[in-house]
């Protein structure tokens, strides 16, 4: 109910809380719920200038959406921290802890303490954990060569790549394993950051181009510079390499004419001695993130030097990560003087404009201390090549997931069944209250096979009854214990193995998804009052002479 406060405000407590919070999240996961599996269906989001996003991905779709209720933004965090952690998943993450709050909150109806309810959902979380790392979990070094295309597969599955899935699972399979590295321990460790996607408006989407190199989106100072350059060793700026100029306010007074060419020439000078130190560091490669002027560019050419302006800065971190070398700020050094270091420079086997497509880029091959690649894509028109880039995204976030912890489960809502009908007979086992709370969560976790079955027009409780069917005799008849591996079929309407069938997903971001909905859901269930302060009124004559400026 809503009582006046004391304070300047509005207070609602109690049911009432709860069943705004639990109509708000709601609201949000039917929002994503059609666009999860590879039936889903997209979503056009215009903004207030225009703009259209064409999506399907569930944490795209929510960081467009202006929410407002303050629990409802709960989950579109979530889904944000999904797409961060795991990099896949974010639309489940939604729907299945919009379910759990749901039907928390109708156990909290049934006079059942918040408590105890949040008490089960963290003793059923922790089960379902233990299951899916015990139970359900899948060596990929078991399943072959395929599997690590398989997963990428799967997660293409559902975007815009469909069509094409085969051709571009083989793009991030490369590529991820092109930028794997192992340390002394053993652990493995896939950086998606040291590979570059570059967009190309043309052609379609099969003459998309992979790249075993950094690529960068530029070109030259000067077709005078070199086209290639073998064992290149590479200085990164992070100025403007051109003539000094003086700082804002600060002006010289001359009273001879003739002095004004001195300062030209001492202008001129200087940059001269700047770029002097950086090649007599044994230099032949200068990226930057400014400009290269004119002047600067004459003295690059003589001394065969080739220089490379307005680069994005995350890519010159990037390469002179992987090169070796050090992005520099400025040259001034501790005594006040001017210097370059040759310990700052990167090295690579080879830095070379190359014609990609329609384009040229610089490519940066062999380099030092880390290896890196590029995928070039090409669409017919902006919102393609972004919701392109998302589902390669997703799809390398998915393979790095399995090449680091080295476990997969079968997808199609194989593991939610499998957990629902666990936490089912683990529920009948404990004689307290949290009994209730974790039979809710198993049969919550079904909404995962049910919303793919729906969006896929087909009948989803009978093929949710056949599934549960299926995975409760293989948890308590040995002999059919390879019906857990079963999930749904969703172009044939029945049940299948999906591990046989290629339809795999990273073991870690099941995991994840259920710890991140079931906390999110915790939180909110945890709310049982909400003091809404009154906007406070403009002070006196703030918007007086509003009418002047406009």
């Amino acid at each position: 109910m809503a009582a006046v406060l004391a304070v300047d405000g509005e207070r609602t407590s109690g049911q009432d809380i709860r069943t705004q919070n639990v109509t708000a999240c709601s609201a949000v996961s039917n929002i994503v719920k059609s666009s999860l599996g590879p039936t889903g269906l997209d979503k056009m989001l215009v903004d207030q200038i225009g703009d259209v996003t064409i999506s399907n991905d569930g944490a795209t779709i929510l960081r467009k959406l202006d929410v407002q209720h303050p629990a409802a933004k709960v989950l579109v965090e979530l889904s944000q921290h999904q797409d961060e952690e795991v990099g896949d998943g974010t639309t489940s993450v939604v729907i299945l802890a919009a379910e759990l709050l749901r039907r928390g909150n109708d156990l909290v109806k049934r006079k059942i303490h918040p408590t105890s309810v949040i008490s089960g959902f963290r003793v059923a979380v922790r089960e379902a954990c233990n299951y899916i790392r015990d139970q359900l979990a899948v060596n990929i070094d078991t399943l072959g060569k395929d599997a690590l295309m398989n997963v990428a597969r799967t997660s293409m599955s559902s975007k815009i790549l469909a069509a094409e899935m085969d051709f571009f699972a083989d793009f991030v399979v490369r590529g991820a394993l092109r930028v794997k590295t192992t340390n002394n321990n053993g652990g493995v460790s896939v950086p998606i950051k040291q590979i570059n996607v570059l967009r190309a408006i043309g052609k379609g989407a099969r003459d998309s181009i992979f790249v075993e190199g950094y690529a960068l989106n530029c070109t030259i100072a000067s077709q005078a510079m070199p086209r290639a350059v073998h064992k290149a060793k590479i200085a990164f700026l992070d100025f403007n390499v051109s003539k000094q100029k003086l700082p804002l306010g600060v002006s010289i007074e001359l009273k001879d004419p003739t002095e004004l060419a001195a300062v030209h020439a001492r202008e001129a000078e200087l940059l001269k001695e700047r770029i002097a130190k950086v090649v007599a560091s044994g230099a032949n490669v200068v990226f930057t993130t400014k400009a290269i002027d004119d002047l600067a560019v004459k003295y690059f050419v003589e001394h065969g030097v080739v220089g490379v302006r307005r680069c994005k800065k995350d890519d010159l971190r990037r390469i002179a990560k992987a090169c070796g070398g050090k992005l520099m700020l400025t040259l001034a050094d501790l005594e006040g003087q001017e210097s370059f270091d040759a310990s700052n420079l990167g090295e690579a086997e080879l830095v070379a404009q190359e014609n990609v497509g329609d384009n040229e880029l610089i490519v940066v091959r062999g380099c030092k201390e880390a290896k890196a690649a590029s995928m070039i894509l090409r669409g017919p028109n902006t919102y393609v090549l972004d919701e392109m880039d998302r589902s390669v995204h997703d799809s390398l976030c998915a393979v790095k997931r399995v090449l680091e912890s080295g476990n997969v489960v079968p997808g199609g809502g194989a593991v939610e069944v499998a957990l629902s009908m666990y936490l089912e007979n683990f529920a009948r086992t404990l004689g307290s209250r949290e009994q209730l709370a974790i039979a809710e969560f198993a049969s919550a976790l079904l909404v995962i096979p049910k919303t793919l079955a729906v969006n896929a027009a087909l009948d989803a409780t009978d093929l949710t009854a056949k599934l549960c069917t299926l995975h409760r005799a293989a948890q308590e008849n040995a002999e059919k214990k390879g019906y857990a591996r079963y999930g749904l079929d969703l172009f044939e309407g029945k049940p299948r193995d999906n591990i046989a069938a290629g339809v795999l997903e990273p073991a870690m971001g099941k995991i994840k998804c259920i710890q991140f909905a079931t906390e999110a859901a915790m939180s909110i269930l945890r709310i049982d009052d909400l003091i809404k302060l009154n906007p406070k009124a403009d002070p006196k004559g703030a918007h007086e002479h509003e009418d002047d400026y406009e």
